[in-house]
């Protein structure tokens, strides 16, 4: 599959792909089946998403102000919890970057945000 063209294969997709997350790992190597399955999945769904779905979903950052409210959390809190650095939550806020995979399993795991939001962007 090169490119999600309908909203069955959107759906199968995601799904594929929420439950792939919780399998793959920060250790897990970048050449294991179910990482390099993750990736190309993740990247059809986003694509998917920002072509369909372009209104009304919350954005990530929308969604982490939320949860760093939340918990109480500073950005400078946010930034130790993922492990990257303050200025690289600050270009998320800004829209100046996007979570790469890494910081995207990170953001999965460690606050409980949905693959579709995190992916969505």
């Amino acid at each position: 599959m090169t490119k999600i063209t309908t909203r069955e294969q959107y759906e199968w997709a995601k799904g594929r792909v929420e439950e792939l997350f919780p399998t793959v790992r920060e250790n897990t190597p970048s050449t294991d089946p179910a990482s390099i399955e993750l990736e190309l999945l993740s990247n059809l769904v986003a694509d998917y998403s920002e072509e369909v779905f372009d209104i009304g979903e919350p954005s990530l950052k929308e969604v982490l102000k939320l949860r760093m409210h939340e918990l109480g959390i500073s950005q400078k809190d946010l930034a130790s919890l993922l492990e990257i650095s303050p200025s690289r939550v600050n270009d998320f806020f800004m829209g100046r970057a996007e979570p790469t995979l890494k910081t995207a399993k990170k953001i999965y795991q460690r606050l409980h945000i949905s693959p579709a939001i995190i992916l969505g962007n």
